[in-house]
């Protein structure tokens, strides 16, 4: 697949990394510096533009971005963006990263579908820190495989994401529709706690198992 990141720090640039890997033909975009566009693709094997270079005949992308800076990324993205399938893991959260600017009864997966309704949004991975990435590909084909939050209210591209989810070691755990987001977004700040505060290392992972 043709897959173009928007944000390449630390989400963007370890995931583009790993699809590279995969055989994706993967586009780099939306960084201050060109220079690390540029080392990214560099080391990936992958390419690196602007984002409506990156958007332009992608067959998925990804929105990994600060909250701050979604407006900014969209507006670039332009009109190209209709139709597109989005895989969102940006979390609503504010300048020091400590408190959801949107919730409770509402969510930052909402909001964007209300943006961009002419999109194909699907948010996964916000509630797994990028430092579990590597490992985790590390070990893919290992079962039982972590788990990613997965929520979307188009099947088919929830579909679909799942195939980039396996790719890169991960399971989705569908967790329905986008209004979900409500209750997956204030769970990432869980995430944060366990990762970064408690003992033991930030490359967290979870997987839920139903006893029968």
């Amino acid at each position: 697949m043709k897959i173009g990141i928007l944000g390449s720090g630390l989400m963007g640039g370890k995931l583009g990394r790993n699809w590279a890997a995969c055989g994706h033909d993967v586009t780099f975009a939306y960084s201050r510096s060109t220079s690390k566009l540029e080392r990214l693709a560099r080391d990936a094997g992958a390419s690196y533009g602007s984002v409506a270079e990156a958007v332009d005949g992608a067959d998925a992308l990804l929105l990994s971005v600060h909250w701050s800076r979604v407006d900014d990324v969209l507006e670039q993205a332009t009109a190209s963006l209709g139709g597109k399938l989005v895989l969102n893991c940006c979390v609503p959260l504010d300048e020091g990263n400590s408190n959801l600017v949107i919730g409770p009864n509402d969510s930052g997966a909402e909001e964007l579908a209300r943006r961009r309704p002419d999109v194909r949004w699907v948010s996964c991975f916000n509630t797994i820190p990028s430092e579990a990435f590597a490992p985790v590909f590390a070990r893919k084909g290992q079962t039982p495989a972590p788990q990613v939050f997965t929520y979307s209210d188009d099947d088919a591209a929830k579909e679909i994401a799942g195939g980039l989810i396996r790719d890169v070691g991960f399971e989705p755990l569908d967790t329905g529709g986008l209004r979900n987001g409500r209750y997956v977004e204030p769970f990432a700040l869980a995430t944060v706690e366990l990762a970064y505060m408690q003992p033991g290392g930030p490359a967290l992972t979870y997987r839920f198992e139903k006893l029968r």
